[in-house]
């Protein structure tokens, strides 16, 4: 029998020094009836932790060395194996196992994760009682242990252990021939088809050690696997139903520093039951901002009562990056980006930081690889899927107009205004203006599309604004500045042939004036039509175009410009000609004199293509990075399209125009917040305007 005494004996230290050194044993300290401390002489200790695995605990280190980072701008590959199991059979288990290492290794995943109890398999019921199987799952663990030295990778494995005369069904991390530390299931199913706790008990809130084979090794709920090469990558751990209460163990370990979950999982299959396990997985990775990597178990475990399916998932911050086929016995792998996760929960003031006396046991691992296999979206701000985007399309067209109603009850207005040039800008902001129109059931004709021909104005662009404003039933008006904008020159002593900065933006803020001069007269408002792109770049003329009394398109970036104006082509057929004639139509300001009639100024060839800038756009202030890994994102997702060259190139000229823009953007008009990514500077961007951009383009130069 243990020694027991309570906690008020401590007053006697003499008398509990004696008892300690005369005999040999631990003195087991009581409070409140409940266990709260362990007393032991020198000798004792030294006796009892000869046996005990000691990893590197780093969590109470004021300072410890970090080693050389490894990683690929902070990419990690992991993945998911589930084996065919066999049921109740360590040895089989564990050489398929082997096998799973192996091809993991050989593909440079560096984290892999198997199902729940993946030794035994999940469905042995009462054989989880016989002390054969149990002594062999610990041989296996053993053996696993020893399999993985010299191998570059960290893995976990389900098995049921003992401790304390209670069962645990755990996770065991084995990282290069260490068993790093053992995990427990916290939260035991024990309701419909589940009946756990006959077998298992809950781990919640357990800590100390754990006997594998003679062996101690650390074992609690509190445990936190970090990386000691790249220390944003740390790892909490929760085991199916862990993951399906209210309040999930993987919450707590977030809060304490894990940037990446692993579910070790048998999760059994109902109708409809994997949409239910997909959208978990993944709102728990947006919820807690991390990567999550979830195995479940398939073929081979018991069909007595239930079927598995062996779904297995990788997500991270909200987006489903890898998913397995069901029934399959699919191993899944891809690269989760941590600095992603931080960076996300930087920005969040909300994501609170928790200190909870979590343990935190280093592990160190390559964690290099070939290339990215993970899937980089060429233009981030769309999605791939055709009904999905069209859905998405209608319902930014819906908002922009809905926040175009509000601001004209607000201001009591009667008419809209747009400057429309025949491009891309002008066309979506008729669009939008229309419908706010038949939205509020106003007349139409109250919506005055104005065109303002100049200097550089196409026939082309000409004709499709008078064409667009015809078919949509809206009111067209044609107002040339050509001779105001002489005299302007006359009056400011400027030459019409020097066609510098001064010969553009006189055009541009000539249209302006125009155009709010004309909404004061018909009691309007002059709805603004520049992009998120432009905005951006700064490609606005200050006071010109840059101005207005709202803008519809603030927060639209160019590329979904053009599937807004696709998608309104789609619904409306009888426009769709002339839209799709004005998507086709070369992006210009239309400020310098056309050459026989052919469009002279050309935006991309000055700034850079629209897709590049947007992808640009999208990582430099949805995620923060820094240039050389946006640089790095981009060759991967235009391999074959642009150079390495092209895009550092236009990557600097974007970076330059930002920076030496953003007092356009400290003075912007009202305008709506549709997607994750915005420049007011009243909602997402505060910013000095006269900040310098040297770091960032001398980091890109290294």
């Amino acid at each position: 029998m243990p020694k027991i005494k309570p906690i008020k004996d401590l007053r006697n230290t003499n008398a509990i020094s004696k008892e300690c050194h005369r005999d040999d044993e631990p003195i087991f300290i009581t409070r409140n009836g409940y266990s709260d401390l362990v007393v032991m002489s020198d000798k004792c200790y030294s006796k009892l932790s000869s046996f005990c695995h000691q990893p590197t605990d780093i969590s109470n280190k004021d300072i410890f060395n970090i080693k050389k980072q490894s990683h690929q701008f902070g990419f990690v590959r992991v993945g998911c194996a589930t084996i065919q199991t066999s049921i109740s059979d360590v040895k089989k288990n564990v050489d398929s196992i082997k096998k799973y290492i192996d091809l993991a290794i050989d593909k440079q995943v560096r984290v892999l994760v198997f199902p729940e109890l993946t030794l035994t398999g999940y469905t042995c019921r009462d054989l989880f009682l016989q002390s054969a199987i149990l002594k062999k799952t610990m041989d296996g663990i053993d053996e696993l242990k020893k399999y993985s030295k010299n191998k570059e990778i960290l893995f976990f494995i389900g098995a049921p252990l003992i401790k304390d005369n209670s069962l645990y069904n755990c996770a065991i991390a084995i990282c290069k021939g260490e068993i790093l530390g053992v995990v427990p299931k916290s939260y035991i199913a024990n309701y419909n088809e589940f009946y756990e706790s006959r077998q298992f008990t809950s781990g919640l809130n357990e800590s100390g050690y754990i006997a594998i084979n003679n062996n101690l090794y650390p074992f609690g709920t509190k445990m936190l696997f970090q990386c000691e090469n790249f220390v944003e990558f740390v790892i909490g751990v929760e085991i199916c139903e862990d993951l399906w209460v209210p309040n999930p163990p993987s919450t707590l370990a977030a809060l304490n520093g894990a940037s990446v979950i692993v579910n070790l999982s048998a999760s059994n299959e109902l109708v409809s039951k994997d949409d239910y396990r997909r959208n978990l997985v993944n709102m728990t990775s947006a919820r807690l901002c991390c990567g999550y990597v979830y195995c479940s178990a398939g073929n081979g475990e018991s069909t007595t009562d239930v079927v598995f399916s062996s779904h297995n998932i990788i997500s991270r911050n909200g987006r489903i990056l890898k998913e397995s086929q069901l029934f399959k016995n699919e191993f899944i792998y891809t690269e989760l980006d941590i600095p992603r996760v931080i960076n996300d929960r930087k920005r969040m003031s909300t994501f609170e930081n928790h200190h909870d006396n979590y343990k935190r046991i280093g592990f160190s691992i390559d964690l290099s690889f070939d290339k990215l296999t993970v899937h980089v979206s060429q233009n981030p701000f769309l999605i791939s899927n055709c009904d999905e985007a069209l859905k998405r399309y209608r319902k930014i067209l819906t908002m922009q107009a809905m926040s175009l109603v509000k601001r004209v009850q607000s201001a009591h207005a009667d008419s809209l205004v747009v400057g429309l040039s025949g491009g891309l800008d002008s066309t979506l902001a008729l669009l939008v203006a229309k419908e706010a129109f038949a939205i509020l059931r106003f007349d139409l004709k109250k919506v005055y599309a104005i065109t303002l021909p100049c200097f550089g104005t196409s026939q082309r662009t000409h004709d499709n604004a008078l064409l667009l404003a015809k078919i949509l039933g809206v009111s067209f008006k044609e107002i040339n500045i050509s001779q105001a904008t002489k005299q302007h020159f006359l009056d400011i002593g400027h030459d019409i042939e020097n066609k510098n900065t001064t010969y553009e933006n006189s055009q541009a803020r000539e249209r302006t004036q125009v155009l709010m001069d004309f909404a004061n007269d018909v009691n309007g408002i002059m709805v603004g039509t520049g992009d998120l792109s432009e905005l951006c770049l700064g490609w606005t003329t200050y006071c010109g175009d840059h101005m207005s009394m709202y803008g519809v398109n603030a927060s639209i970036p160019k590329t979904l410009v053009i599937e807004l104006v696709n998608t309104y082509a789609l619904d409306h057929p009888e426009a769709s000609n002339v839209l799709k004639d004005i998507i086709d139509t070369p992006i210009s300001p239309e400020l310098l004199p056309t050459i026989n009639g052919q469009i002279q100024q050309k935006t991309e060839e000055k700034i850079g293509p629209y897709e590049l800038i947007d992808f640009f756009i999208y990582y430099f202030l949805r995620c923060n990075f820094e240039p050389k890994k946006i640089a790095y994102l981009a060759e991967y997702a235009y391999q074959g399209k642009y150079s390495s060259e092209d895009i550092k190139k236009w990557l600097k000229i974007f970076l330059k125009r930002f920076y030496a823009n953003q007092f356009k953007r400290s003075c912007l008009p009202d305008g709506i917040k549709v997607g994750s990514v915005s420049i007011s500077p009243r909602g997402d961007l505060r910013m000095p305007s006269d900040a310098s951009v040297d770091t960032l383009i001398s980091s890109l130069d290294e």
